[in-house]
């Protein structure tokens, strides 16, 4: 009688270790599972990180957005904003143009030459403006370096153009 009930306590031990086994085997399986979508989401999270989310506005879009500002900024007459309107869209072309023609070069070049693009537009826009426009102009040009200055702060230090 002894042997019945030792080999019912060995199969009971057996099946006890082999749906341990089983049970070890599907955690196992779990956290590889668990590591794989935590991986994947760590990537995906990454990469919408790297574009920032937003996208580059073309030159008529930054055109016209600048127009508008100035026009209620500076309370344009209609003349007045389909003016600085044209001159904004052909600064866009040229500092696109400025891009283009230095990807991969002297980038010390190329902000001189977009520089100077600025301080042509910015003549060709005050020779438009009576003189409280020029005041709120210079003044509004000022709010857009403070700004720029903190977004550029915020960025941190930059890989690349010889920094």
């Amino acid at each position: 009688m002894v042997k019945p009930i030792a080999t019912a306590y060995s199969l009971i031990s057996e099946l006890s270790i082999t749906r341990n086994h089983k049970v070890k085997q599907k955690r196992k399986e779990m956290k590889k599972l668990l590591m794989i979508c935590g991986l994947l989401f760590s990537v995906v999270t990454f990469a919408q990180a790297q574009d920032g989310g937003r996208k580059m506005a073309t030159p008529e879009e930054r055109a016209q957005k600048n127009a508008e500002q100035l026009t209620k900024k500076l309370n344009l007459s209609e003349d007045q904003k389909a003016k600085v309107a044209a001159i904004f869209l052909d600064q866009a072309a040229a500092m696109k143009k400025a891009r283009e023609e230095n990807k991969g070069a002297d980038r010390e070049a190329m902000m001189a030459k977009m520089k100077a693009v600025n301080d042509e537009n910015d003549v060709k826009i005050n020779a438009l403006l009576n003189e409280d426009q020029k005041k709120a102009f210079a003044e509004w040009k000022k709010e857009r370096a403070e700004n720029m200055k903190k977004r550029m702060e915020g960025r941190g230090p930059q890989g690349g153009g010889g920094q």
